[in-house]
């Protein structure tokens, strides 16, 4: 069982109780937070594809650590110029682990069409045309 979420704006596919990293989060360490933007869920049997999200799931995950990758090194040359340029930075991410799929209870709320009848009651005025009388 997977599901594909969009988290920070990237889509990344996450299953029940493995580790994956996602983009920094600004929550503290032991925190819970809920995925609610699934774009694809599998369970084996039956696929579910969202339009654009699947809003009758959501899933629960526990930010486990915050860390950085390796240093990628940025490098920059204009030939026969003698520009050269050598950056470097280190991505943070978070760990998660998710815990558990809960589904959401979508509690079927009516609304009604307002008409608005004075609007479609109003009849056209008609404007009489001042007449100017040359002198």
């Amino acid at each position: 069982m997977y599901a594909l979420v969009n988290i920070s704006g990237k889509q990344i596919r996450i299953e029940e109780g493995v580790n994956t990293k996602i983009p920094l989060q600004k929550n503290k360490v032991g925190s819970k937070i809920t995925l609610d933007n699934i774009l694809l869920f599998d369970d084996g049997k039956n696929k579910k594809i969202g339009n654009p999200y699947i809003k009758s799931l959501s899933f629960d995950a526990k930010i486990i650590s915050h860390n950085e990758d390796k240093k990628i090194l940025v490098y920059k040359k204009k030939r026969r110029k003698g520009y050269e340029k050598k950056l470097g930075h280190k991505q943070k991410f978070s760990v998660i682990k998710v815990d558990k799929l809960s589904t959401k209870k979508t509690t079927a709320t009516k609304t009604k069409k307002k008409t608005n009848s004075s609007t479609s009651a109003t009849k056209k005025k008609t404007v009489a045309k001042k007449s100017t009388k040359s002198k």
